[in-house]
């Protein structure tokens, strides 16, 4: 069954990843994928071509999908053959539904919606626009998987076709993202930290729906309480070298307790080191980072976005967003519970990601949706 994926880009993000975790583990006895990302090769490109699957750019300007991008793919597509096509992001969605216009065949697409709408506002014009015409055209494909139930429901408020939803939630690979004293040790090592020195990481790029200010703001009270905490932020564009971002933390008094890493390929070593980790987010789908925290037993708290709450169940701490006094009291909460009790809520962090949300799992749900939709593609092509 040749697949191919056609992906807004490459770079560095949960969506992004969360395919090549699929392309990593699906049964390629029965499945012959092929990635066509609209933009460049980004971050993942070359690890996605590592593992023997072809992958094919456009090099759409971000933002914006045009005509002319659309005949590119339309040729690689016809060349292909494909038995399916799978959309991956909102102008993946877009352009695999205008293909499907161009090919002279019967085949299945599939949408594929990685973003949970807290706000339209928050979104780039360019984005809202694209957002809304992929509304309009959400009757056209045969499924659209989201990836979290909240996301589904804010998608189908704004005119998203309920009658194709379908929910596959993130998987998480428990055998990469494990405790590791190891990592801890050298992680503090790294930093030039203190080894008895808590550390409470955010992992996420720098985007406004992150919320790195409420995040920071926590930071600063939780410091007037107890002084052997630092902070590590891990992400795209989360660097000194973001003026915005240095700027409130010189403002907060935190530059001696953050640790700025800006975007990092070690992040199962990284996320193994945290005593704590954290979502500060706004808005939310189904947070990967959240997932490997409890995968590597690290305690969570999280704001009450998207499927964050449902993630980490009773393993961790849930607090509404956009409220720094919230944050700061469910760290320490969990500081005040001592290592052992953190311990003991890690593992049961690791033990519901595995029951719950393992890789292996998901990628089945996938591979069963592919089978299903095909066998009824065939069935109707036999009657006919």
């Amino acid at each position: 069954m040749k697949i191919v994926y056609i992906i807004t880009g490459l770079s560095t993000g949960g969506a992004e990843v969360m395919l090549y975790k699929l392309l990593s583990k699906i049964n390629r006895q029965r499945f012959s994928p092929v990635v066509v990302s609209l933009m460049d090769r980004g971050t993942w490109g070359d690890r996605i071509a590592n593992l023997g699957i072809p992958v094919y750019t456009i090099g759409m300007k971000p933002g914006a999908l045009k005509l002319t991008n659309i005949w590119p793919i339309i040729h690689i597509v016809r060349q292909l053959k494909p038995d399916l096509i799978q959309g991956w992001m909102y102008h993946g969605n877009l352009a695999a539904q205008f293909l499907r216009f161009f090919i002279f065949r019967q085949i299945p697409v599939f949408w594929n919606v990685r973003h949970s709408l807290h706000s339209l506002e928050l979104e780039k014009p360019r984005t809202t626009i694209i957002i809304k015409q992929c509304a309009i055209f959400s009757h056209l494909p045969t499924k659209i998987i989201y990836n979290s139930q909240n996301s589904s429901k804010q998608h189908e408020k704004i005119g998203y076709c309920l009658e194709k939803t379908c929910v596959i939630p993130n998987g998480f690979e428990t055998e990469k993202f494990t405790p590791s004293t190891q990592a801890r040790l050298s992680v503090r090592s790294e930093l030039n930290t203190p080894e008895n020195a808590l550390l409470i990481g955010l992992i996420g790029r720098y985007h406004p729906i992150k919320d790195h200010f409420n995040f920071l703001q926590a930071a600063a009270l939780l410091l007037k309480t107890y002084s052997n905490v630092e902070f590590v932020l891990v992400g795209n564009k989360v660097d000194w070298e973001n003026q915005i971002l240095s700027e409130l933390i010189h403002e907060l008094g935190l530059v001696k307790h953050i640790h700025l890493l800006g975007e990092r390929h070690d992040i199962p070593r990284l996320t193994a080191a945290l005593d704590i980790a954290s979502s500060s987010s706004s808005g939310e789908g189904f947070p990967n980072v959240i997932g490997e925290a409890m995968s590597c037993g690290v305690p969570c708290v999280v704001t009450d976005v998207g499927d964050s709450g449902w993630i980490i169940g009773d393993t961790g701490k849930v607090i509404p967003p956009k409220n720094p006094e919230a944050l700061a009291n469910a760290w320490q909460a969990l500081i005040d519970i001592g290592k052992e009790g953190r311990e003991m809520l890690g593992k049961a962090a690791r033990a519901r990601v595995i029951e719950c949300f393992s890789l292996d799992s998901i990628v089945a749900e996938y591979e069963a949706l592919y089978d299903n939709i095909l066998a009824q593609k065939n069935t109707r092509t036999h009657i006919l």
